[in-house]
């Protein structure tokens, strides 16, 4: 019986197989930007906020279906986020890439398209509609795919979260050069999260990788206990979506100093 991230992926590879679009000329014509994401996950005294815009999950259905993109995306940034994660699958989590085109157009924090890369073509629509980074989940790529999506990213200007789960997706990970690496805290076959997993490859991490920890934060004190793990920042979205208080919540997230 396939999981939900089987299903998920498998979609997406149908719909590459199916885009027609040479994804060589539309990277010949475009003009290389200059990165944000990193820079912006590595200043300032407190831990780094990415706050992604999430309307639903595979595994619980809707969390925020009326959610409005451009005005969550503001209380984001008016409350101490560093950077905005935009989920931009639209069958499992209820996003696209209209929503983080219209934040673009009146939010000028670092935008994260969080989706799953798998194809160049996936990389050249997040540059078009002006993400300044992409999402690499290491255990639904080939090592020649994140390569070669990892080198697409750096050549036009985008910076790559690139997510693990393991050691051996981190060995992977530091190949590639990855600078931004993301431990999710979930595992994505079970969907159960361990906190403790976490903390062990973030050590295990060379010192000049920002690292991302995802998934599984609640309360401030999750995140305190992030800092102390040696995360750079933290990735936070259905907490915030069903929050009564996200824009104190928030606050909360990003006044954790670093450790």
């Amino acid at each position: 019986m396939g999981t939900y991230l089987d299903d998920i992926v498998a979609r997406h590879r149908i719909r590459a197989e199916s885009d027609k679009r040479i994804w060589q000329d539309r990277a010949q014509q475009a003009t290389p930007r200059v990165p944000r994401l990193r820079s912006a996950l590595q200043s300032g005294s407190s831990i780094a906020v990415i706050a992604e815009i999430k309307r639903k999950s595979p595994s619980k259905g809707w969390l925020a279906e009326d959610l409005d993109a451009v005005t969550m995306a503001s209380l984001y940034k008016e409350n101490g986020a560093s950077a905005i994660s935009v989920l931009t699958d639209e069958e499992g989590f209820g996003g696209s890439l209209d929503d983080l085109r219209a934040i673009r157009e009146h939010n000028s924090l670092p935008l994260l398209r969080k989706d799953f890369t798998i194809s160049p073509n996936d990389v050249l629509d997040a540059y078009d509609v002006r993400a300044d980074a992409i999402l690499l989940i290491v255990a639904i790529l080939s090592d020649a795919e994140l390569t070669e999506f990892h080198q697409l990213a750096t050549q036009l200007g985008l910076d790559a979260l690139v997510e693990i789960h393991s050691s051996e997706e981190a060995r992977r990970a530091e190949a590639i050069g990855a600078t931004i690496i993301g431990i999710n805290q979930r595992n994505l076959q079970t969907f159960e999260v361990d906190s403790d997993h976490a903390a062990r490859l973030a050590s295990s991490l060379p010192s000049q990788v920002v690292k991302v920890c995802e998934s599984g934060l609640r309360r401030p004190e999750d995140v305190v206990a992030a800092s102390r793990a040696g995360f750079d920042a933290v990735l936070v979205g259905e907490r915030f979506v069903t929050s009564n208080h996200p824009a104190q919540l928030l606050h909360e997230f990003a006044n954790v100093a670093r450790s």
